[in-house]
C-alpha cells in the first residue's frame, strides 16, 4: 500500500435519487474502511430514501423502487454509519462536491451530528483531474490496468476508486502520500461549509459566496442585518449550511 495512515480511512460511495444535495436522498451507501495495518472491512446497505427514485436515477444506478421498498431507511442504519466512519478520515470520488455534503444532510437529519472539523477529506477525482485532466472508469483503466466492471454499483465504484487513490500516490511523486497533506491536495477550493456557500478570503474569514453579500464577512453581517441570518434559516439551504451559518451567528455575539 503505497497511502500513509495513521488513522483509518473510509472510502464511501452513494446511489441516490438524484444530485440535490439539500433535497435527495441515498439508496445505496457502501463503506470501505482501510486500517493503518492494510487490513480493511466494507459494508454496503440498500436504504429506502422514503421518497419514489426518478426513473432517470434509476436506469443509472439501477436500483428501483421495488429493490428498496422493504430496505431500511438511513435513519434506521445511522448509527451502524457513523460507528464506521467515527475516528476515521473520508475519501471517496467527487466526494467533495457530493457524496460528504449529502452524508452530512442525512446524517442530521437522522440527529447525528456531522462535524467537518474532525475529518480529513480526500477525493480521489481532484486528484485526477489536477493529475490527468476525466470519470471513474477511465481512472481504473489509466491507473490499474483494468475496466471497471457494473459501473454505478455502490460496491463497485468504492472498490475501484480504493485502488485508484492508491495507485495515484504510487505513481506521482509530487503527490502527497499522507491522509493530511493529501485532503488539502484534493481540494479545489476550501469552503467553510460543504456546499461552497460560505468560503474564506485572504484572511481566513468566512465570506459570503453568494447573493446581496458576496464577497462580504458573513459575521460582519450578521452584525449589522440579523434579519439575513433569519432569513438563510428559513430558505432552502442544506441543513449543515445552515449549522455552519448558526455557529457563525453565535460567535459574532462576542
Amino acid at each position: 500500500m503505497n497511502l500513509k495512515l495513521y488513522k483509518p480511512l473510509c472510502i464511501f460511495d452513494l446511489e441516490t435519487t438524484g444530485t440535490n444535495v439539500g433535497k435527495d436522498r441515498i439508496v445505496e451507501i457502501c463503506i470501505l474502511k482501510v486500517n493503518p495495518d492494510s487490513s480493511r472491512e466494507s459494508k454496503t446497505w440498500k436504504v429506502n430514501p422514503e421518497m419514489p427514485i426518478p426513473l432517470q436515477s434509476s436506469e443509472i444506478h439501477g436500483i428501483y423502487d421495488e429493490d428498496v421498498k422493504d430496505a431500511p431507511t438511513f435513519r434506521e442504519i445511522a448509527s451502524k454509519v457513523v460507528e464506521m466512519i467515527s475516528g476515521a478520515d473520508l475519501g471517496g470520488f467527487n466526494s467533495n462536491r457530493f457524496d460528504v455534503p449529502l452524508l452530512a444532510e442525512e446524517l442530521l437529519r437522522a440527529d447525528f451530528d456531522f462535524d467537518l472539523s474532525k475529518f480529513k477529506l480526500v477525493d480521489a477525482q481532484t486528484i485526477y483531474h489536477k493529475m490527468e485532466p476525466r470519470n471513474l472508469g477511465a481512472a481504473y483503466q489509466f491507473y490499474c490496468g483494468k475496466t471497471l466492471e457494473n459501473a454505478h454499483s455502490a460496491e463497485a465504484d468504492v472498490l475501484a476508486t480504493f485502488e485508484v487513490l492508491d495507485a495515484q500516490v504510487g505513481k506521482y511523486d509530487d503527490v502527497p502520500k499522507d491522509i493530511n497533506a493529501l485532503s488539502e491536495f484534493s481540494f479545489h477550493n476550501k469552503n467553510a461549509d460543504l456546499a461552497g456557500f460560505i468560503g474564506f478570503n485572504d484572511k481566513n474569514v468566512e465570506v459570503f459566496n453568494f447573493g446581496k453579500y458576496k464577497g462580504q464577512g458573513v459575521k460582519d453581517v450578521f452584525k449589522k442585518d440579523l434579519g439575513y441570518y433569519g432569513w438563510l434559516q428559513n430558505a432552502d439551504f442544506p441543513l449543515y449550511t445552515k449549522k455552519v451559518f448558526t455557529k457563525i451567528q453565535l460567535s459574532s455575539k462576542f
